[in-house]
């Protein structure tokens, strides 16, 4: 895909003034995710985890305006920043690409009363947002359910096999991340649970899914490690001091990894994001 098609979707997202480069970086990377799931012209696409819309906006433009992307998430409307999902989605939604999206929120898809006629999708899309999830039991009850709603899915998450030295302080960010989470009851954090690429195909095999393709996409613009790292230096003793359940052996062990990563932010300063894990499913 050329910088003009790329752009045109670019220009629909609520980014596109402000935070333009950005915004650009994640949308190309985005397109190569959808290309190993292979999203066709004209058909109907179910995004759980949609956010704000990075990835809804790519199918949307994929399927065409004879196809639809039904947008889910369990956030409600005013979580994200600097921009809220919500009122990116509105904006998405308003936009050339509105016309074949819907896009809702504080929708919970293990609820009982939501549910899909059988097949009423071709895909359903997890896009960058397991991580967001409580457990493995959560991501395994998602999965199953959903099963019933799409021929194929199409998975994205970050892969924490490292590839090369300069993504060793976003995976050692993602990892003290993680470990404090375990002792959260409630989170608004972007990593709750951290799955490794053999974790979600082994989840997914348990959920009825039959694994079609996999393979590792690297963007190396991606600016994510960065931010992670950010958030993990600048937050990390306010997450330990109010975390009062922690054993102390355990914070002075995070504590001796933070230090780990101060070091190698140091020695890397061309920090990279992780590769992306994609999968296909039927």
């Amino acid at each position: 895909m050329n910088f003009s098609e790329i752009e045109s979707i670019v220009n629909c997202m609520a980014t596109n003034e402000q935070m333009k480069g950005i915004q650009f970086i994640q949308t190309e990377h985005r397109l190569k995710l959808a290309e190993v799931w292979g999203i066709k012209v004209g058909k109907r696409v179910l995004e759980i985890g949609c956010g704000q819309g990075d990835t809804t906006a790519v199918l949307a433009y994929l399927v065409g305006d004879k196809g639809f992307v039904h947008g889910i998430d369990i956030a409600p409307a005013n979580y994200g920043s600097p921009v809220t999902v919500g009122d990116s989605a509105n904006y998405l939604m308003k936009s050339e690409l509105g016309k074949q999206i819907h896009m809702e929120f504080d929708v919970d898809v293990l609820a009982p009363d939501i549910d899909f006629p059988e097949n009423a999708f071709d895909y359903v899309v997890l896009s960058h947002c397991s991580w967001y999830l409580k457990s493995a039991d959560e991501l395994y009850a998602l999965l199953k359910k959903s099963r019933k709603w799409a021929k194929q899915l199409c998975f994205a998450e970050w892969d924490s096999r490292l590839q090369t030295m300069e993504q060793y302080p976003h995976f050692l960010a993602v990892h003290i991340q993680a470990q404090y989470e375990c002792f959260k009851k409630n989170s608004f954090s972007n990593v709750r649970t951290l799955f490794t690429p053999n974790d979600l195909l082994s989840i997914a095999r348990k959920a009825g899914w039959t694994i079609t393709n996999e393979q590792s996409v690297y963007s190396s613009e991606l600016q994510d490690g960065k931010w992670e790292v950010n958030l993990t230096l600048t937050e990390y003793q306010n997450e330990l001091e109010e975390i009062t359940h922690m054993p102390d052996k355990l914070k002075t062990l995070i504590k001796s990894e933070v230090n780990l990563l101060e070091e190698a932010v140091k020695k890397t300063p061309a920090i990279s994001s992780l590769s992306t894990y994609v999968f296909t499913a039927n």
